[in-house]
């Protein structure tokens, strides 16, 4: 019998690869979490900690490899919300699954040197589907608030658009996602300042109370948005703007994921290049 017991108790380990967003959580001290949200190709754990991402997600080939996550190589355990783990000391504990990170990725990588006039007529290419928000005027607030520098405006669309929308990740979340990782990357790569300095106010404002505002998964994206990290949808777009890969296909890719999530992040997108190409202008 106590042969058996321990046989149900032991634990299955695993590596996997983990992001760099997350390093800071998984390697400090253990703190207890629990299954916020799972799914046959991903399980969300909420950690307790001030830190973050507060969220990590666990997942499989199969899903879309958020800068927030961890990619396994087995399979996920089967787990339901509510569920406890640990996160910690280098592991992750979820039901009988050990995991330790053995590789890690980047989810901020950066595009080098990039000439402005590479940029030009990029915003309509990145269509592919109506947005959740289509229309909206805080959305409109933003795009022209962003272009202008206006700062004051841009800092009260974004109050407006934190935490609207339904589901896991909201529309006016992506929306801002999109916006802040353009920004930070492209403003970056064509040493366009001003978009910069309009991510770091934005960024602060947007993380300031989001974990009281938004979801919980929605609010670790915005913080991983804020420095710039994103998932490879993303970030194959900017490169495909920057000319360093092929864009069309990147921006199908994008489109592609959730429900209108890639059609509102590529929106954010948008209106982050033209802010760029905008504020780079004669001052």
């Amino acid at each position: 019998m106590t042969v058996g017991i321990h046989a149900r108790r032991a634990r299955t380990h695993v590596t996997g690869a983990a992001s760099t967003a997350i390093r800071a959580v998984l390697d400090g001290p253990r703190r207890p979490a629990r299954v916020l949200a799972a799914f046959p190709a991903g399980v969300y754990l909420e950690v307790r900690t001030d830190l973050e991402p507060s969220v990590i997600a666990m997942i499989t080939g199969a899903a879309t490899r958020l800068p927030n996550s961890v990619l396994l190589a087995a399979p996920l355990p089967h787990v339901t919300v509510g569920d406890d783990a640990s996160v910690g000391d280098g592991t992750v504990e979820l039901g009988r699954l050990s995991l330790r990170a053995r590789r890690w990725w980047d989810p901020a990588p950066p595009l080098g040197p990039i000439d402005r006039s590479v940029l030009a007529g990029g915003a309509s290419r990145l269509d592919g589907g109506p947005p959740g928000l289509a229309g909206n005027p805080a959305v409109e607030l933003l795009a022209a608030s962003c272009a202008s520098g206006w700062l004051l405006g841009a800092v009260t669309a974004a109050e407006r658009l934190v935490g609207l929308g339904p589901g896991l990740t909201p529309s006016g979340d992506d929306v801002l996602a999109g916006l802040l990782v353009t920004l930070r990357h492209l403003g970056s790569a064509t040493a366009t300042g001003r978009a910069v300095w309009l991510a770091d106010w934005l960024a602060a404002t947007v993380t300031f109370d989001a974990r009281t505002r938004t979801t919980p998964i929605s609010a670790t994206l915005l913080h991983c948005a804020a420095r710039g990290e994103a998932s490879p949808e993303v970030i194959a777009v900017l490169r495909g703007l920057a000319g360093r890969q092929p864009l069309e296909p990147a921006v199908r890719r994008l489109h592609a994921l959730g429900h209108t999530s890639g059609a509102d992040l590529a929106q954010g997108v948008a209106i982050g290049l033209m802010a760029v190409l905008a504020l780079g202008g004669p001052q």
